[in-house]
């Protein structure tokens, strides 16, 4: 999925939902078995639940491969079924790669050619060949940028010579390095000032923001802080994973991650419309009325 193919399914959908496949076999539904197997039919059963609402899916690799080749079949089996079933929404491989040359050609043929992801997310610590691979025909790079964990203070907040902080640098690098319709930049929602600053650098890119749902996150000040200005709610993407996948531990979990996604979606299309029409109002309005 292109730049402006993703553009068209936000606005179509009113959603900017991506939903997080951190599929935990030790947190698998009643009816499942705890094996490895299972992770591929849960996965199945929440896209299907999830897809109206949805315009992006990103599994987490690590959660996989912490279960060998059974780990990797089922995220083989899970990017299969969307490439077939919902070629509308887009993929995101969370994979987090950091190296460089023929090292990050690999990865990039493994996850974005033979898998066929449509993204995945980048540590550009080790510089422009480390992001540079990724750059293939219509696929995403989705470099990390000011996250929102405990340790992200220990150097992407550390500030430089000219005073600025050090992710301010690498958004700068990083958006010589990549075309606009190839980049995303990872945000993290529970830091909505640093959402607010970071789209102040990067005007025109995408932004993917963990930390909605499970870790507090709100929508509202997401979409407030980090979307267009232009197009109100479009340039993010907000990730809930937890939440969702693990609304109801029981039979009903499909209907449970169901009713979490819509709450989400209903919440982003209220804030979509209602900014809308406060944008075309300011632009509809008599420069010369100030009463």
């Amino acid at each position: 999925m292109n730049y402006h193919d993703l553009v068209y399914v936000i606005e179509s959908r009113q959603s900017v939902l991506c939903v997080g496949l951190d599929s935990d076999v030790s947190k698998l539904p009643s009816g499942f078995a705890a094996k490895p197997a299972s992770l591929a039919d849960f996965n199945k059963a929440i896209i299907d639940a999830t897809a109206e609402y949805a315009v992006a899916y990103k599994p987490n690799l690590a959660f996989y491969e912490a279960y060998g080749l059974e780990g990797w079949k089922a995220l083989e089996e899970t990017i299969g079924y969307l490439r077939n079933q919902y070629p509308g929404h887009l993929t995101i491989a969370d994979a987090k790669r950091g190296d460089i040359g023929n090292t990050a050609s690999q990865y990039a043929k493994g996850l974005l050619q033979e898998l066929g992801f449509d993204a995945i997310t980048v540590a550009p610590y080790m510089g422009r060949d480390s992001v540079e691979p990724f750059l293939l025909p219509d696929k995403w790079a989705v470099v990390l940028a000011l996250t929102s964990n405990g340790g992200a203070d220990d150097f992407q907040q550390q500030r430089m010579a000219d005073g600025r902080p050090l992710y301010a640098h690498v958004l700068e690098r990083v958006s010589q390095w990549i075309p606009t319709e190839q980049r995303m930049f990872v945000v993290g929602a529970t830091r909505p000032e640093g959402l607010a600053h970071v789209r102040t650098l990067a005007e025109d890119t995408y932004f993917l923001v963990p930390g909605v749902g499970a870790q507090g996150g709100s929508v509202p000040e997401v979409l407030g802080a980090a979307g267009w200005k232009n197009r109100p709610g479009v340039g993010v993407l907000i990730n809930a994973s937890r939440s969702i996948q693990y609304a109801s531990n029981g039979p009903d979990f499909a209907a449970a991650a169901a009713r979490e996604a819509s709450a989400l979606q209903t919440q982003m299309a209220h804030w979509m419309q209602t900014e809308r029409a406060w944008t075309d109002a300011e632009a509809s309005a008599d420069p010369l009325d100030v009463a």
